[in-house]
């Protein structure tokens, strides 16, 4: 039950992330729609930001949190053979996820160019 759990609140993470990018596509729609007064935009696109920077605040410790219940749960699990749990790993399709050499490379990294998927 507990992966289950685990995986439940991924994807409610999953949705919070996806909320949190809504709130900073309005504030740029915001600041790009010329029928709004400059200054109206401008504070609008603010709250809009902040309320997007706030939700970010939540989902990093929502990770931490979950990151920490799954190292208890492996500790519980230590007996599950190595083989078939790297089985589920390499099945992923994300390299930073597949591939352990990758495994937290964004936080050393820097390219400077924000990327889009």
């Amino acid at each position: 039950m507990g992966l289950h759990k685990l995986a439940r609140e991924l994807e409610e993470t999953a949705r919070q992330t996806a909320e949190m990018v809504d709130g900073i596509t309005a504030s740029l729609l915001t600041l790009g729609d010329t029928s709004i007064d400059c200054n109206a935009a401008r504070s609008t696109a603010i709250r809009q930001i902040v309320v997007a920077l706030q939700m970010q605040d939540r989902i990093e410790q929502r990770c931490r949190n979950m990151a920490e219940a799954a190292r208890k749960m492996a500790d519980l699990h230590d007996g599950v053979d190595k083989v078939s749990s790297e089985g589920v790993w390499s099945s992923l399709t994300l390299d930073e996820l597949r591939d352990e050499a990758l495994s937290g490379i964004a936080a050393r990294t820097n390219s400077g160019e924000i990327e889009f998927f």
